[in-house]
């Protein structure tokens, strides 16, 4: 079992930054691959980007690619989501989960575990 914990949102300007933290607790998490998703009202959930068990290997949404730097610290076991250059689109609740490190992991049921969700609000 994997347990994870979302951070840092918030109401932030466009133009602004903002980091989220995702707090994983579990044994297995390092074997996991995280990835971050994102929902705003009315929309289905997005893939934002996820990065490698080790955390040599990202992959982002062409959306957000450029702006997001996604990162884990596996001594502290917790991922990052780097928001920066942010635009009111991307204001949206904002999700870290889990998935076993073969799968793909585009797609929400690649993944086994989910957080509960951080609101991140840009301003116009």
């Amino acid at each position: 079992q994997v347990q994870l914990v979302e951070s840092g949102g918030g109401l932030v300007q466009a133009g602004g930054s903002l980091r989220l933290s995702c707090a994983a607790s579990g044994r297995t998490f390092s074997t996991y691959k995280m990835g971050w998703f994102r929902q705003a009202p009315g929309k289905v959930r997005e893939f934002v980007g996820h990065v490698s068990w080790s955390g040599g290997t990202t992959y982002y949404a062409a959306s957000v690619k450029g702006r997001f730097t996604i990162s884990r610290d596996a001594a502290k076991n917790t991922g990052y989501l780097q928001m920066n250059s942010l635009k009111p689109e991307d204001t949206a609740v904002y999700y870290c989960a889990a998935a076993p490190w073969l799968r793909i992991g585009l797609l929400s049921d690649d993944y086994d575990f989910w957080g509960q969700g951080t609101q991140v609000t840009v301003s116009s």
